[in-house]
């Protein structure tokens, strides 16, 4: 995907960073983004979409060393399947370190499920958009239960003014990405999306999104 011919990025790196809430284009479909080191704000994209509270959400990030800062420690094997896996349209469940501080801190991320989700998206543009605003949280642009929303248009009929700002690059017609679990040596499929992935037994009825 092409950079969004918006007419400041970084001016949308600075809503975002400051805890604003936007629809924009990702590496798969439109998302309802918003920073993921913010609990307000992540709280509030809860509200806007309806979700289930206990549903953690896929949290985008620019590099994959932004991992650690959410207590994520990465074993040898593991970065080694994240090399051949990232930059792409593949998200990736790791479990938080046991008794790190990060379980409490960022329990409104992991609703108690004591792993987070994350993706390296390929497109270079929207990157170094995550390495100025930091790791945003990224559920699609629609309500809990209805259809991904392909086009600016169809966000804006689910969420109207309630959120911040659009950017618009037409319509977009990606899958979700693949999403799988790595824990304890062991890489589940968790959903089949994007990248058609074959390891172990899949892992039905996912709460991430």
């Amino acid at each position: 995907m092409k950079a969004p011919k918006y007419k400041n990025l970084s001016q949308v790196a600075g809503w975002l960073a400051s805890g604003k809430v936007g629809v924009i284009p990702t590496d798969t479909l439109y998302g309802i983004v918003g920073s993921a080191l913010r609990r307000k704000t992540v709280e509030r994209i809860y509200r806007l979409r309806r979700r289930n509270p206990q549903k953690p959400m896929i949290i985008l990030i620019g590099d994959a060393r932004a991992i650690a800062r959410f207590g994520v420690q990465l074993d040898r094997p593991t970065a080694e399947v994240l090399k051949k896996m990232w930059p792409g349209k593949i998200s990736v469940v790791l479990p938080i370190v046991s008794r790190s501080a990060a379980l409490k801190k960022f329990k409104y991320l992991h609703c108690g499920g004591r792993s987070l989700a994350f993706r390296l998206p390929r497109p270079a543009w929207l990157r170094a958009l995550l390495r100025k605003t930091g790791p945003l949280v990224a559920p699609t642009a629609n309500l809990e239960g209805k259809p991904p929303a392909k086009t600016i248009r169809a966000a804006k009929e689910y969420f109207g003014d309630r959120v911040d700002f659009y950017v618009d690059v037409g319509q977009l017609r990606a899958k979700p990405s693949t999403l799988l679990e790595i824990k304890n040596g062991r890489t589940t499929v968790v959903r089949q999306g994007a990248v058609k992935i074959k390891v172990s037994a899949s892992i039905m009825n996912t709460p991430f999104r």
